[in-house]
Order: C-alpha cells, then sequence, then structure tokens
C-alpha cells in the first residue's frame, strides 16, 4: 500500500514511473526492468507522467528530459513542489554546469544517453538503498545542531533551519561525519554524485551558503571549519569559558 507522495514503498517489488517520450526506448526499458524485478509504469508526456506520479505513487521516477510538452527540468521542479519521491534524470545533455543543475533542482541520480538497461537497474537500486538508509537512521546532533534524515528536518538552537535539498544533504552528510575532515572530491561524489569532472567551485558555493544559514562565516566559523588543502570538518563550537 503507498504510504503518501512523500515516501516511497518498502515492497519487495519497487515501482518505478518511466517518463520518455521515444515508443521504443520505453517499451524496451520497460521490458528490461520488468526483467529485473521492478513494476513498471510509464508515461509519454510530462503532464500525464506529474498525474501518474500523483495518482500512482511510484517509489522511483526515471525522468527524459526531451519532452514534447514540457522541458523535463521544468516537470522535476513541479515534482520537487509536491514530492520527495526519488528521480534519476535521463539526458543527452552531459555538461557539468547542466548536471549540477538539475542535481541542485532536486534529481537524486542522472544517467547519460544512451545508456544500458542493466546501469539504470543498478542506479535505482542505489538510489533506493540510499533513500531506505536515510529514512531509518537516527537523527544526528553535533553541538546544538540537529539533522533529521527521516523528516529531512535540520534545527541550530532549536530553530529550524530553512535548506534546500542539496545543503540538506550536504550538512547532512558532514554530520554524519563529524570530526573527521571530508575532501571536496568526496563531496562531490557523495552528495552531488559527480564521480568525476567536477569542480570545487560548485561545493564552495553551497558550504558559503550553509554558512550563512549556520550564522558563520569563513573567516569566522562555528561548525564549518576549513581544513586548507584537504577540505572541510564540521565540529561542534567549544562551549562556552572553553
Amino acid at each position: 500500500m503507498p504510504l503518501s507522495l512523500d515516501g516511497y514503498r518498502s515492497a519487495q517489488m519497487p515501482s518505478v514511473l518511466l517518463i520518455e517520450d521515444d515508443a521504443p526506448i520505453r517499451t524496451s526499458l520497460t521490458r528490461s526492468l520488468r526483467d529485473r524485478g521492478h513494476a513498471v509504469s510509464s508515461a509519454s508526456t510530462a503532464l500525464d507522467g506529474l498525474r501518474s506520479a500523483v495518482e500512482d505513487r511510484p517509489d522511483l521516477i526515471v525522468l527524459d528530459l526531451g519532452l514534447p510538452d514540457m522541458d523535463g527540468a521544468d516537470l522535476l521542479r513541479m515534482l520537487r513542489a509536491v514530492s520527495r519521491v526519488p528521480v534519476i534524470v535521463a539526458t543527452a545533455r552531459d555538461g557539468e554546469a547542466d548536471m549540477v543543475r538539475l542535481l541542485d533542482a532536486g534529481a537524486d541520480d542522472y544517467v547519460v544517453k544512451p545508456y544500458s538497461a542493466a546501469q539504470l537497474d543498478a542506479r535505482i537500486r542505489a538510489v533506493l538503498r540510499r533513500i531506505d538508509t536515510g529514512r531509518t537512521d537516527t537523527s544526528l546532533t553535533v553541538g546544538t545542531l540537529r539533522v533529521d534524515p527521516g523528516s529531512r528536518e535540520a534545527t541550530l538552537d532549536g530553530a529550524a533551519l530553512d535548506l534546500t535539498p542539496r545543503e540538506f544533504d550536504l550538512l547532512h552528510y558532514l554530520a554524519a561525519r563529524a570530526g573527521q575532515v571530508v575532501t571536496k572530491r568526496e563531496l562531490l561524489t557523495e552528495v552531488w554524485r559527480i564521480p568525476y569532472g567536477g569542480t570545487d567551485k560548485t561545493v564552495d558555493v553551497h558550504l558559503s551558503w550553509l554558512r550563512r544559514k549556520l550564522g558563520e562565516t569563513a573567516q569566522r566559523p562555528r561548525y564549518l571549519q576549513t581544513v586548507r588543502g584537504v577540505g572541510v570538518r564540521l565540529t561542534a563550537p567549544p562551549s562556552p569559558g572553553e
């Protein structure tokens, strides 16, 4: 039974909604994913896909960007306005700027065309494992900072932090490794899902935004400590008097 549009079902057979306008690709992927143990439904337009996402509540969506009635990136933003259902973007756009933009808009992963059904299946299983782990993890506390992966909420001194999805993912990754130095390359790989070709500037910009929301700056850090030439470390600030 579906739980909500914001969750996915912990079922034996994950349900996948494939939003793809190319009929041969849609038919081939549907057959291949079903053979690999997924319950697959499909839509050929953005509006039909949005309707299916709301009514059928799939465990995960595979979203093609080149749709006839709307750019897939716009549909992704519409989905994120109402749901946290995992989305894997399928795209021929392999530029770094496009990838970062889509991930920042709320995509959980992406595959670049042409791709095989086996690769897509592996990414679907990886995303669902990651989401499942996030939902069962207990909240993390570092000083007066609390990060709850289940509700995807973070508070500082008891006040809610207004974080974007990417900022929350970044904060959660660092909080789960509190006290450890994390490299920017690791953050690009694990948070942005860019295993190669990314730039440190992407991380630097998001760390700057996160610092602002934590009430600190790079010059006057509290939680986010820069380790020059290595990376960043999240630590609890010293108590007054220490």
